[in-house]
């Protein structure tokens, strides 16, 4: 549907254009000239100007449009590696309610740039058609996506050989996790042909001003190397954006170690997909040297902050991407701290976490608002995409704060807004929302569709699907079972460390 745009001129109390690079300014108004931002002067209206405080609205680098969250699945506290059999834990649903209710959620927060890694198929018809009503969700919900073709041909189970890794779970498993888990290879052309389709599609239903479609290889150690040039070169000859995992959990550091022991980064480089066009998700094992070429390189590093915490996969060395002169974007991953995909809440996480200890500074407000604003809009549009900063000429993406809520208990008149940001922001304080210069977001409302029904739909839904197939208790506790086998491997060193 279309979105009314927004009146000609915002009104705001306070302004943060470009936070921790310049001050924050009182009394401002924004004028809106399409779907870019036009003047940005003082206030010339008489009486106090609105109780808002505007600043650039967020991206998220890195993530997978799911709807249900880790603790709904039973997966609450599992390590990367068994936790992602989970995601299959429920059956496929409507892509277009599923992608909808997540973009939705992420919008409210204020985020108007993601990236979507559709790794999680829904299925039950053509993925062109599944991928053209999840370009609709985005198109419909009012947000900007980078939808990212998943592609694999290897490792359904773990870091090794499927065959390998069945010998090794217990019997009364085996054939229930190669049922569903073992990957059936996938010939790169035909995966690059996938691409293209959905590339057209986005074409011909005219809805590339919300959509950059990309190449997806989900991560080195699930990509055969004969894909992986494949892909590499797909990108150099059209100039399509590459996302990807790397170097996520200690156990893919492992892997990598073994496998490609002149660097697994070196390895990317050498096959030519360490460039400009690359998105790289986590890095939270990389080392300095790596960093360093990756950063020469030019290529982007989405850090999940959350995500990494909430499936004990370590902190990112976020402070030494940024000496090294990475460029460095929030990711939410699907795993907000509280699983609600709050954006304002996740930048303060890793502000908090990253910042430096004592009177040491390892990251500036300026470098954070780069990394939850600035460098993420790059990895789901493209090269050439910019954001985090409101300026005549810019696009008109916007946050508006209430400050009624987030200065509720102010006692001084000199406080620095973007300090009141920083200590206590969350999407419960987001007013309205803006996308090139249209109102998407209002009193807390996605305007493009009606979310609550929505949700209740997919609910209803799902929870039909779930009592008319009892199977599905069954796999739970066959997953629990791969949990339970695959930990003492991993720790053992059983897989995913011999290169064979």
């Amino acid at each position: 549907m279309s979105l009314a745009p927004h009146s000609d001129a915002i009104d705001c109390a306070w302004l943060l254009a470009e936070p921790g690079l310049r001050p924050a300014q009182a009394g401002m108004r924004i004028a809106l000239e399409g779907e870019r931002f036009g003047a940005i002067a003082p206030r010339d209206a008489t009486g106090p100007a609105p109780r808002l405080l505007a600043l650039p609205a967020l991206a998220n680098a890195h993530d997978h449009a799911r709807t249900f969250r880790s603790a709904t699945l039973g997966a609450f506290g599992q390590p990367l590696e068994s936790w992602l059999p989970f995601l299959g834990t429920v059956p496929g649903m409507d892509p277009y309610l599923c992608a909808a209710t997540s973009f939705a959620r992420s919008l409210r927060h204020g985020v108007t740039n993601l990236m979507v890694h559709y790794t999680r198929v829904q299925g039950g018809m053509d993925y062109v058609d599944e991928a053209r009503a999840v370009a609709r969700a985005a198109r419909d919900v009012g947000v900007r996506i980078g939808f990212a073709v998943a592609m694999r041909d290897r490792h359904g189970i773990a870091y090794d050989d499927d065959a390998a890794v069945l010998a090794l779970l217990r019997p009364g498993i085996r054939d229930a996790v190669a049922r569903r888990l073992v990957v059936q290879p996938v010939e790169p052309a035909r995966q690059l042909a996938l691409v293209d389709a959905v590339a057209r599609m986005v074409e011909e239903e005219g809805l590339g001003a919300h959509v950059t479609v990309q190449y997806g290889p989900t991560a080195v150690q699930w990509c055969g190397t004969p894909l992986l040039e494949a892909i590499a070169r797909a990108s150099a000859d059209t100039g399509r954006p590459v996302h990807m995992h790397l170097l996520e959990t200690r156990y893919q550091r492992d892997w990598a170690d073994a496998h490609h022991p002149g660097g697994i980064v070196r390895f990317l480089d050498a096959i030519g997909l360490l460039s400009p066009r690359l998105t790289l998700a986590h890095c939270t094992w990389a080392r300095p040297d790596e960093l360093a070429l990756i950063a020469e390189r030019g290529a982007t590093i989405a850090v999940n902050t959350s995500s990494n915490l909430g499936l004990q996969s370590g902190i990112a060395p976020l402070a030494e991407m940024l000496r090294q002169g990475c460029r460095v974007a929030m990711g939410l991953d699907g795993m907000a701290f509280d699983e609600d995909d709050d954006a304002l809440r996740e930048m303060r996480l890793a502000y908090a976490l990253h910042r430096g200890w004592g009177y040491e500074r390892a990251m500036t407000p300026a470098q954070l608002w780069s990394f939850a604003a600035g460098h993420g809009p790059r990895s789901v549009g493209g090269a050439l995409v910019s954001g985090g900063r409101i300026a005549t000429g810019a696009p008109a993406d916007l946050v508006l704060l209430d400050l009624e809520a987030l200065d509720d208990d102010a006692l001084f008149d000199d406080i620095d807004p973007l300090e009141l940001v920083l200590a206590r922001a969350s999407g419960r304080h987001v007013a309205q929302v803006l996308v090139g210069g249209r109102l998407v977001v209002d009193a807390g409302r996605v305007l493009g569709i009606d979310e609550p029904a929505l949700r209740a739909e997919l609910l209803a839904r799902m929870r039909a699907a779930l009592a008319a197939d009892p199977s599905h208790a069954q796999w739970r506790r066959t997953l629990g079972a791969l949990a339970e086998d695959l930990g003492p491997l991993y720790r053992e060193g059983r897989i995913g460390r011999c290169c064979g």
